[in-house]
């Protein structure tokens, strides 16, 4: 919508919003209300967090709100809203803020291709600090300028694509102020990403989600970088090592090849789980049951934090039923779980509790992310090694092959007080939407007292 259109396009309900006087009205009887009554700085940081379309519409309130919206610190346009190149066009040349916090823009249309570069020069001229690009259906085919890889105000950078794109600077990236970077389906080169972190010196936080070629992920020569995010699948399987000395947090969610990790020392907080594509995968659980294991041999020494996803666990069961040597985990405080509650986790949870002696807090969410590893492939292991995939698990597992989400819950919290070390002082188990509306959380509360009787664990559900 184009900034001068405002009056037409306003509605009944936003046109009600203000029937209050405007600024210097000296009628009798009508009070200013007490937003319009508001400072300009207010009202813009306002309306900085709704989408730009409708900030616009606040214009037709009173001649009090009609040129507000032009100096909000943040320009958003909403891919909901379908804005087109001469909509946003108007509005950037109406746009009179000096300096902007953050632009958020979508690029749907291959006619807005020829707009893009001119719309970051424009957010560029405003020195942005957040600047967020989603490039969808045809935005696989910009070219991203040279200009943009040198800027000296963007603190934040998020470029999120529905297909693959290359990333390719071919000239030296300098982002002196940036300190969170966020790719998606970008198709970087290990000299690509080379080149992006070595102009980047004070980057803080790094995400790569589905980025296509990438090899080796080499953050060696980025002291300040404390975050890692690196998600893939199959048909994206980069990166397949990562070098990490400074990394502190780190959150890996990989194709069944996984990635080796090295010289990650430094970590305190590791979150993992395998991301599995039934039409894709051949799934090698004689490789990966093993591999499991050695990342976490890699990555266990410091780390107080651990969360673990329903296919990590399973591989984690089946490293257990197959005597895999587990590592010990010495300063582990904290330990969630984001799984549902089955047999093909129990082993593998059975044995995080019992080599974890410093656990203070378990979390438990009963989430499912799409591309989990089936219990089939468990079962199918077992029996190509002679073993009978039914007397192999340990009694507690086999006894969770037929309880209901009611009875499954409540021998949980009896399976952790019991294995757990004396130093457990908190569970909390966050249950499914469905669970809640069936009675199984009324009922789970009402036997909490009752399985915690001589026990000093506190336990939460939600």
């Amino acid at each position: 919508m184009a900034a001068g259109d405002d009056d037409a396009t306003a509605t009944t309900d936003e046109r009600s919003l203000c029937k209050t006087k405007e600024s210097g009205d000296s009628s009798e009887g009508v009070k200013v209300d007490s937003i319009s009554s508001m400072l300009d700085e207010i009202l813009q940081h306002i309306l900085s967090l709704m989408p730009t379309r409708s900030a616009i519409r606040t214009s037709v309130l009173s001649k009090r709100w009609r040129h507000v919206w032009s100096g909000t610190p943040s320009l958003y346009f909403h891919k909901d809203d379908r804005p087109d190149a001469n909509s946003i066009n108007e509005t950037l040349a109406r746009y009179k803020a000096p300096k902007m916090m953050s632009f958020r823009i979508l690029l749907n249309k291959v006619d807005d291709l020829v707009h893009m570069d001119g719309w970051i020069k424009f957010a560029f001229s405003r020195n942005v600090e957040k600047l967020l690009l989603y490039l969808e259906r045809d935005g696989y085919k910009y070219n991203i300028p040279e200009f943009f890889y040198v800027n000296s105000s963007v603190k934040q950078l998020s470029i999120n694509s529905v297909y693959s794109f290359k990333m390719i600077p071919e000239c030296s990236v300098s982002w002196k102020s940036l300190k969170k970077l966020s790719l998606n389906r970008c198709n970087l080169s290990d000299e690509s990403i080379a080149n992006i972190l070595s102009g980047c010196p004070i980057l803080g936080s790094l995400m790569l989600d589905f980025c296509k070629e990438l090899k080796v992920l080499d953050l060696s020569r980025s002291p300040r970088l404390r975050t890692l995010a690196v998600y893939n699948d199959s048909s994206t399987p980069g990166p397949t090592k990562i070098v990490a000395p400074h990394i502190h947090c780190l959150r890996l969610r990989t194709s069944p090849l996984l990635c080796d990790l090295v010289d990650v020392l430094s970590l305190t907080e590791a979150k993992l789980d395998i991301s599995y594509k039934s039409q894709l995968d051949k799934l090698n659980a004689d490789l990966l049951h093993t591999m499991v294991i050695e990342i976490l041999e890699k990555c266990c020494r410091n780390v107080e934090k651990f969360t673990f996803g329903e296919s990590y666990l399973k591989m984690l069961s089946l490293a257990e039923l197959r005597g895999v040597l587990f590592p010990k985990f010495i300063k582990a405080k904290a330990i969630t779980l984001e799984t549902p509650i089955s047999h093909y986790v129990i082993p593998g949870i059975v044995r995080l509790l019992q080599n974890s002696p410093e656990l203070k807090m378990l979390t438990v969410a009963h989430t499912r992310d799409d591309g989990f590893i089936p219990g089939i492939y468990i079962d199918k292991n077992l029996r190509s090694h002679g073993l009978n995939s039914d007397q192999c698990w340990i009694s507690e597992a086999r006894d969770f092959k037929h309880f209901d989400h009611l009875r499954a819950n409540a021998s949980f919290i009896e399976l952790v007080l019991k294995t757990s070390s004396k130093t457990l002082k908190k569970m909390a188990i966050y249950l499914e939407t469905n669970y809640k509306a069936n009675g199984v959380m009324k009922e789970l509360l009402e036997m909490v007292p009752i399985l915690t009787l001589n026990n000093n664990v506190s336990i939460v559900i939600g």
